[in-house]
């Protein structure tokens, strides 16, 4: 069954050339696209609320990654979750909401099996783009299985006001770490840090030299790295590492507009006499912990003893500026843009 109220066309983002640097407007184009109907097997869905993400940048440029580069001309990707206007699928009915990965774009036709059913009831719609989604299972599985974060460990993490990072510190926090220290890009986040998100410590990185401001909120040093900024804030986390010390490397946004090799880490002997280790993972690699992710977080944002922050921007035409404003930095929380 199809909704008669439907428009003839669809509006959508297409890469039109691979960003050197800093990507720049003129690399995009918002076009209009006639709405397929679905095939057997497919639904249409409207899509309400779209992801924008760090990880979008490097699937911009065609080098070889852990995941396909857009293809120039044609529409790009990204996570949303809309509602369901027709369906040729068993299990999936109109009305019905669902999460899926085929973003960028006002309508969807997606293979049912591709798609996965939320309740708005339990959460809002927007949530499973976040805290309830992929980036509170990066933040989920990063920490307790990457870093093989245990009670009484003290942990750091970079980007910490942003989607993930938040999170990891509040799980740390509700699981017993002995102490939680975040860095941020403005006094503003610092302070949201520290008062409502419950860090025992936080900085912000353009006040000082990372390796001093970490110092100084570490004196004890760090159990835990959770890195999602790299250069000098790597370099630092591991220069305060403990014996034992894990750095799980989530994402490196301060190198992803670079057109030269970012310098690394000059201090990685450390890791010698610190017996620390550094484990880079993806959070695809971490499905299997979906059903417990869910079990153990849903409760703490229902109770709201897990807090969590959105950024929304309204319109499928500001979905552009909405991406460069998250490699900006100028979101708190989730960045999502609102349809």
């Amino acid at each position: 069954m199809t909704d008669t109220q439907l428009p003839s066309v669809s509006r959508e983002w297409h890469l039109t050339a691979r960003p050197v640097g800093w990507p720049k407007p003129e690399d995009f184009a918002l076009v209009e696209a006639e709405i397929p109907q679905p095939a057997e097997g497919q639904i249409l869905v409207r899509n309400k609320y779209l992801s924008v993400d760090p990880y979008m940048r490097g699937r911009m440029s065609a080098a070889k990654s852990y995941a396909a580069p857009y293809e120039l001309g044609k529409v790009m990707q990204g996570g949303a979750v809309g509602e369901v206007v027709a369906s040729r699928a068993e299990g999936i009915e109109a009305g019905d909401h669902v999460l899926h990965f085929l973003g960028w774009r006002e309508y969807a036709v997606v293979d049912a099996k591709q798609a996965v059913k939320v309740d708005p009831q339990a959460a809002p719609l927007s949530a499973y783009l976040g805290v309830l989604g992929m980036t509170g299972l990066t933040a989920y599985a990063g920490l307790l299985r990457t870093a093989s974060f245990k009670e009484g460990d003290s942990v750091f993490v970079s980007g910490a006001a942003g989607a993930v990072g938040s999170q990891v510190g509040q799980i740390a926090r509700l699981k017993g770490a002995s102490r939680v220290i975040g860095s941020a890009g403005s006094d503003e986040k610092v302070k949201l840090l520290v008062e409502e998100y419950g860090f025992d410590a936080a900085f912000n990185y353009k006040n000082g030299p990372v390796s001093e401001q970490l110092r100084e909120a570490a004196p004890d040093g760090v159990d835990v790295y959770f890195d999602n900024v790299g250069g000098d804030h790597l370099e630092a986390a591991i220069g305060r590492l403990n014996r034992d010390g894990r750095v799980a490397v989530c994402g490196m946004i301060s190198v992803y507009n670079n057109t030269e090799p970012a310098p690394g880490p000059r201090n990685l002997a450390r890791l010698i006499q610190t017996r620390g280790r550094i484990q880079g993972f993806l959070v695809g690699d971490h499905y299997d912990l979906q059903p417990q992710f869910v079990q153990e977080v849903g409760p703490w944002v229902a109770s709201g003893e897990l807090k969590y922050r959105e950024t929304l921007v309204e319109g499928i035409e500001n979905n552009l500026e909405a991406f460069f404003g998250v490699l900006r930095g100028d979101n708190i929380g989730k960045m999502i843009v609102k349809l």
